[in-house]
C-alpha cells in the first residue's frame, strides 16, 4: 500500500532547474487566448484529449508548461505552444488559470471512501489535488486519464511518484481509476 506523500517544497524549481517565479493572472489571461480552442479560456477543455486546467495548482501548470518548452515532456501541439512562450508568460498563464475557483462533487450515492487509495493522497478524494506539483483529476474525460496513466506504465511519460504506480496497475485498474474522476462532477469559474 502506497501511503500519501507529504512534500516539502523549499525553493520550488520548474523542469529544467529553473526557479519558479509568480506570475500575474491579467497578464496571463491575454495569453490563455492562446490555450482556448483545446482548453477553454475558462480552462474546461473543448476536447476529449486536453485536459481540464482550470483551478489547477500554478506550480503544477508552470512545470507542465516548462517541460513541453524544454522537450522534457512532448506532445505535437503542447511542445510548439510552450516553446514559443518566455518564462514570464509562463508564470502569468499558470496564474491566471490557477486563480480560477473550482468546485468538485461526487457523484449521488458515491463516497469518499469509495475514492482510489492510490490516487487520493495526492488527486483528492473528490478529484481536487492536495499538493502543488498534482492535478487535478475531477471531472477528466475517462480517456484522458487513462491515456495518461498509461503513458506513465510504459516509460513514455515519467515521474518519480506516477511512473512507479501505474507500472503496476492493469488496465482494468486504470480504466477503474480513469471513470471514478470522470464521474466527479467539476464546476470551474474563472477570476473577475
Amino acid at each position: 500500500m502506497i501511503r500519501p506523500l507529504t512534500l516539502i517544497l523549499g525553493g520550488l524549481t520548474l523542469a529544467g532547474g529553473i526557479p519558479a517565479q509568480a506570475g500575474d493572472p491579467a497578464a496571463g489571461r491575454q495569453v490563455a487566448n492562446m490555450c482556448r480552442t483545446c482548453h477553454g479560456l475558462d480552462g474546461y477543455a473543448a476536447i476529449p484529449i486536453a485536459p481540464h486546467i482550470g483551478g489547477e495548482p500554478a506550480e503544477y501548470l508552470a512545470a507542465q508548461l516548462m517541460a513541453f518548452k524544454t522537450g522534457a515532456r512532448e506532445h505535437e501541439m503542447m511542445s510548439i505552444v510552450a516553446g514559443g512562450l518566455s518564462e514570464s508568460q509562463i508564470a502569468d498563464v499558470s496564474a491566471w488559470y490557477a486563480a480560477h475557483d473550482v468546485v468538485a462533487t461526487l457523484p449521488e450515492g458515491v463516497s469518499e471512501d469509495d475514492a482510489p487509495e492510490l490516487c487520493a493522497g495526492c488527486h483528492g478524494v473528490n478529484g481536487l489535488a492536495v499538493v502543488p506539483d498534482a492535478p487535478n483529476l475531477a471531472g477528466e474525460v475517462n480517456v484522458y486519464t487513462d491515456t495518461q496513466l498509461k503513458a506513465f506504465r510504459s516509460g513514455r511519460r515519467e515521474h518519480e511518484v506516477m511512473s512507479g504506480i501505474a507500472a503496476d496497475l492493469t488496465d482494468e485498474e486504470i480504466r477503474e481509476v480513469a471513470n471514478w474522476y470522470a464521474e466527479i462532477v467539476l464546476e470551474i469559474t474563472p477570476p473577475e
